[in-house]
């Protein structure tokens, strides 16, 4: 916080230290034991002057009401702020803004109970102050923390909550960017630059909660699951259940212990048991309905809850009650398939962006329905979390419906590696893992997008920050999506599946249509010769403008982007008789905002729908070829009954008419 323009760090030697690691952090759920309130709504808000950010911590804005200090303005939460208003100043701002709301704490929650401050996400930075005490600081976007304030509250009383909320980004953050200075007409600006391609909006991004637990509490839940006997019988181990509170010693840990019970969707136990005091326990399901993919069985994304009851072992008093969604499945792979419950798997997807008009990155649960809606309509089974981590609403919805997600943590166009670069990467792998392990839906760890991984130190650095994510959870495989070509890349070599980024006929060759099918088919072979590994294509696309038709095609129209994605098809299908070739993802899901720039017209058009939601020509064809894909790849059944348009009976020739069996 403050401007200090960095310079250029570089660094002969990285070291691989040990992070600080995260604790806690379950989503808010209520139960018999938890009381769960949401503080979303409008707060107040203040923006810094950009040549002043630590104003305000200077003087100590967070001691009184905001409107005290300056003049504040609504600001609904959560959403990015950047959009909200019709100020310039606002929407591009760099550096600090200050939030606060006021709210209540009923006095029976003072009585064995603790209370907890939950966000989310704010991004980029955070820090939190309640009645005028700092309780939190948090560095890194997308994803959650939280504080116990019990200490911190007035019960029965009001209560006024600040957050400070810096955007900044510089060469030691995830993603990076650079602050400069640049002369204006009337005295120096101070800009932020980045190299990613999409907007750096900030805020509070998700939601806040106020929650409550017992004295003594389920703090932390980590499990696996696995399958036996043709999948027919499941298994899930709870590896640990760490207990918070009153439990200090291992002595007092011997006086509690977890009653476990996995439910169906009907309600009906189907497994329980009783741990000892370690806190761990096995679950034994006879005739388990496994977690499949969407369009692989027809019932996928099958859940059952878990019920986990943490007891008094010398009174059998009830301490806390914990419930969470579990999906039975099983992943494997080796150096030319990737399975889930033994049955191969090839993805059919996007990369997406959490991002919407006026909201920004703000969580927006109708536009998160409609997303799950398209995304099932157009036969998708997956997507990567381009280019960081999206709400944990959307992970449980993912796993509700059967969409498997690549993971990826905000490391975006990685370069110039330094060792507080790594520990900041590592930091932003753990907080990742720690808050996903135990979704189903996500079948892979991405390390980063796009890095620059021909330059110094990129090989280490990567070799480091994979270790470490095996380290942290080695059920799932790792990658990152390279943009760098096979030759001059360091890093693909310790992944577990290759992922390439590649766009030929349009930053490659624009509008030559006949340069796309070779190069792809080449490109997927060369990485796969050179690491004997699978290899999945994690983007590919062009811009193209709603409404723009021109015949013969021609760049940024939609004919365009409807023979662009024909000749990638053309690629995918050869490469798919070779078992090593895993995947295609389509750059991008939808519209999306950018930095200003004269390439980009209102932002990043390579979207198969617009920002709105609504399909471009192109979601058509490939919604026929993902379901085509479904019904060869995972003898998928379900054929949309609006999958083709009536053309003619069919009496003058056969192949007028097109149904279900031209697939």
């Amino acid at each position: 916080m403050g401007w200090k323009i960095p310079k250029r760090i570089k660094s002969l030697v990285l070291l691989n230290r040990d992070i600080v690691t995260t604790t806690g952090m379950l989503y808010p759920r209520e139960s018999e034991t938890r009381e769960v309130r949401s503080l979303d709504g409008l707060w107040n808000f203040v923006k810094s002057d950009i040549t002043n950010p630590t104003q305000g911590m200077r003087d100590k804005w967070y001691l009184d009401d905001l409107s005290r200090v300056r003049k504040t303005i609504p600001m609904p939460v959560p959403a990015s702020y950047n959009d909200i208003t019709t100020e310039h100043a606002i929407r591009d701002h760099v550096g600090t803004v200050w939030y606060d709301r006021k709210f209540f704490v009923p006095m029976s929650w003072s009585k064995n109970q603790r209370v907890w401050l939950r966000f989310g996400s704010v991004h980029y930075e955070a820090f939190v102050y309640v009645n005028g005490e700092m309780v939190v600081r948090h560095e890194m976007g997308h994803l959650p923390f939280e504080a116990e304030i019990s200490q911190y509250v007035k019960y029965g009383q009001e209560n006024r909550i600040t957050v400070m909320c810096d955007n900044a980004l510089i060469q030691t953050t995830i993603p990076q960017g650079k602050i400069t200075e640049l002369a204006r007409d009337d005295g120096v600006s101070i800009v932020q630059t980045y190299t990613f391609d999409f907007f750096n909006y900030a805020g509070i991004h998700r939601s806040v909660h106020l929650y409550t637990t017992p004295s003594t509490y389920i703090e932390e839940i980590d499990f696996t699951t696995d399958l036996s006997k043709n999948n027919t019988v499941g298994f899930v181990t709870l590896a640990k259940v760490k207990i918070g509170g009153s439990v200090d010693n291992e002595a007092a840990s011997n006086d509690l212990h977890i009653r476990v019970q996995l439910l169906n969707k009907e309600g009906i136990v189907v497994a329980n048991t009783t741990s000892k005091s370690d806190m761990t326990a096995i679950l034994e399901i006879k005739n388990v309905k496994p977690w499949w993919p969407y369009l692989m069985h027809h019932e996928p994304g099958y859940l059952y809850e878990m019920e986990i009851f943490l007891i008094d072992s010398n009174t059998e008093e009830l301490q806390d009650v914990y419930r969470c969604k579990v999906g039975v499945r099983t992943l494997s792979w080796n150096n030319s398939s990737f399975m889930i419950n033994g049955k191969p798997i090839y993805f059919r997807g996007f990369g997406r962006h959490e991002d919407s008009d006026i909201r920004g990155k703000g969580l927006d649960l109708a536009l998160m329905t409609r997303d799950f809606n398209l995304l099932k309509w157009v036969g998708a089974n997956a997507y990567r979390t381009s280019h960081y981590p999206y709400s944990e609403e959307s992970m449980q919805f993912a796993d509700e419906n059967g969409i498997m997600i690549i993971d990826e943590c905000p490391s975006v166009d990685t370069e110039n590696y330094n060792q507080a670069l790594l520990e900041k990467h590592k930091s932003a792998m753990e907080q990742l893992i720690h808050r996903d392990r135990n979704h189903a839906s996500v079948v892979m760890w991405s390390i980063a997008n796009e890095p620059r991984t021909g330059q110094l130190n990129a090989g280490s650095y990567f070799q480091y920050v994979a270790n470490y994510t095996r380290q942290l959870d080695n059920t799932r495989p790792v990658t990152a999506a390279i943009a760098v070509n096979s030759a001059d890349d360091k890093a693909a070599r310790y992944l577990d599946i290759i992922s390439f980024n590649r766009y030929n006929g349009w930053y490659s060759n624009p509008g030559r249509l006949d340069m796309i099918t070779k190069r792809i088919i080449d490109e997927a072979t060369t990485w796969h010769e050179k690491h004997n590994k699978p290899v999945i294509m994690s983007e590919y696309g062009a811009d193209t403008v709603e409404g723009l038709h021109l015949l013969p095609s021609y760049v940024w129209s939609e004919e365009y982007q409807t023979e662009l994605f024909s000749r990638h098809f053309r690629a995918f299908d050869i490469l798919r008789k070779k078992s090593w070739f895993i995947g295609e993802f389509v750059w991008n899901f939808a519209d999306f905002k950018t930095a200003q720039s004269v390439t980009r017209v209102g932002g990043n058009k390579k979207g198969v729908f617009t920002r709105s939601r609504q399909p471009k020509a192109v979601a058509h064809l490939l919604r026929k070829r993902y379901f085509a894909l479904g019904r060869e790849v995972d003898e998928c059944t379900l054929i949309p009954s609006d999958l083709f348009t009536y053309i003619t009976d069919g009496s003058s020739t056969r192949s007028s008419k097109h149904d279900s069996t031209d697939l």
